[in-house]
């Protein structure tokens, strides 16, 4: 099986895509890790498994579309297998298996039957200690992005997935990329206060943009960095609300082609305006669970330019 991710907007050929069948229905309260699960828990509004899979069956619709392989995970009944994005994930022709949040460990058994197709070269199986989840690493060419928590926040939040640890152990692996770590706000109660992953505050587009929540980065050093990479002018500013809707959690399928949410209005004028192709589908039952568009993917290869 051939695996190649250099960024996240080059064309893409080959994806796995989560799924929503069979995944359990609405979990205990104690059982939950992130603060917008609990949050529509509570309300009595959590979605529907019918809703979420028609909302993924649209997604695959539009990547087929586009000629994109679309692969799904074996189903493993009473399992939320959604959010294929932070079990593992593919820098370069690297795939990297961390070790995750343990309620979530079961997940890998779904695409395993995808990864015994990789041989041992192409795989990092990360020691224990080493945290990582997909979300938080987003891989720009010659840069990589990760998204971490100090020691202090790793253990005082649920919602600190990668540890300093992960960022360490990627720079040791991938000496040639510039690695550049960015500590990110977290709340276990608050989801408008919290980062869970990079990707809800950060996303590199094909056309030299980013959409960017400022106030999901702990330190300023780390936006003046990303100023400085993509440019002030490049960056597409988002808003506290759509933040906490997922509106930086869009999913690129070529340099000028980029799925989002519907009702994403303002976010969607803003990229059709600098020349983006928007494929607009329903999302928002799958939000309810703080994750989106990019969460719900595992790309595993993507052309070079």
């Amino acid at each position: 099986m051939q695996i190649n991710i250099p960024n996240e907007y080059s064309r893409l050929k080959q994806v796995i895509l989560g799924t929503a069948k069979d995944c359990g229905g609405p979990p205990h309260l104690d059982d939950t890790y992130d603060p917008k699960t609990k949050e529509f828990l509570r309300k009595g509004m959590y979605p529907y498994e019918k809703n979420m899979v028609a909302e993924i069956e649209c997604f695959a619709k539009i990547l087929k579309k586009h000629h994109v392989e679309v692969l799904r995970p074996n189903n493993i009944k009473h399992l939320n297998q959604i959010f294929t994005r932070d079990i593992c994930f593919v820098i370069e022709d690297k795939l990297v298996i961390p070790e995750i949040l343990q309620e979530r460990e079961d997940e890998i058994d779904g695409i395993q039957n995808y990864l015994n197709q990789l041989t041992k070269k192409q795989i990092l199986d990360s020691p224990l200690g080493v945290r990582i989840e997909g979300g938080d690493v987003i891989v720009h060419n010659e840069y990589l992005f990760v998204g971490y928590a100090n020691e202090k926040d790793f253990y005082g939040y649920k919602t600190a997935r990668t540890n300093e640890n992960g960022l360490n152990y990627l720079k040791e692996k991938f000496p040639a990329k510039k690695v550049i770590g960015i500590e990110l706000n977290k709340s276990d109660y608050e989801p408008r206060e919290n980062a869970l992953h990079l990707d809800c505050c950060f996303q590199p587009l094909g056309l030299g943009h980013a959409l960017i929540f400022e106030d999901g980065f702990k330190n300023q050093s780390s936006l003046d960095t990303i100023k400085d990479i993509f440019g002030a002018d490049k960056l597409i500013k988002v808003n506290r609300e759509e933040m906490y809707s997922m509106g930086c959690n869009v999913f690129s399928i070529d340099r000028d082609i980029v799925v989002s949410e519907r009702g994403f209005v303002r976010i969607n004028e803003k990229l059709k305006e600098r020349g983006y192709t928007v494929e607009e589908i329903p999302y928002y039952q799958i939000s309810k669970l703080e994750g989106l568009l990019r969460c719900s993917t595992l790309p595993t290869l993507r052309e070079n330019d």
